[in-house]
């Protein structure tokens, strides 16, 4: 199978940014342009899977939560398309779950934000020598409180029903005006 380089003859490698944080994603586009590599870029799942559809990239670098679609839909499709791309999952809100899914559905590596493109390119690098990372995720993601399991629960029903707290309050079992005070407090990271 040949790469996408090798297609184009450009000898330099090509990476996919798929973050809806538009000045986190053009940072990283500088980042790995400097570094020598063709990088394309895409704001949400939908967009990643057009763009890679088009000409599968050797890299990808996926965020996990996006407008719309999840990171994992992206994940998935884009290890169907071309299953050689080395995927690094990026996300602020770490979870040993959300870790062990991204990588059962093709990604090589998980990192917590903010990440680097040094971080990044060792992500890619665990994929080339065929490292798992199953057996060592604990010691690569902190494991988050229980405060913090339950606001990004809570965040992501909030994101579902579009911010309408009435409609959240029911899915989650809660009175409006309890779920309400939840969210007037963000746990703070652990």
């Amino acid at each position: 199978m040949s790469t996408a380089n090798e297609r184009h003859g450009e000898g330099r490698p090509s990476v996919l940014l798929v973050d809806d944080d538009q000045v986190f994603r053009s940072r990283l586009a500088k980042a790995f342009a400097d570094r020598g590599y063709e990088v394309r870029q895409a704001e949400t799942a939908a967009q990643a899977i057009e763009v890679a559809s088009e000409e599968s990239p050797e890299h990808a670098v996926i965020d996990l939560k996006m407008p719309g679609a999840s990171g994992l839909l992206a994940v998935r499709e884009l290890s169907r398309i071309d299953p050689s791309t080395k995927i690094v999952v990026l996300t602020g809100y770490g979870s040993i779950a959300t870790a062990l899914e991204a990588i059962r559905l093709g990604a090589t590596h998980y990192l917590q934000k903010p990440a680097d493109v040094e971080e990044i390119e060792a992500g890619f690098r665990k994929g080339e020598r065929g490292d798992a990372i199953d057996g060592d995720l604990d010691r690569q993601l902190p494991v988050p409180s229980l405060a913090r399991v339950e606001w990004e629960h809570i965040d992501r029903v909030m994101a579902d029903v579009q911010g309408n707290v009435s409609q959240a309050a029911r899915l989650l079992g809660l009175h409006r005006r309890s779920l309400q005070r939840k969210l007037q407090k963000r746990p703070v990271k652990r």
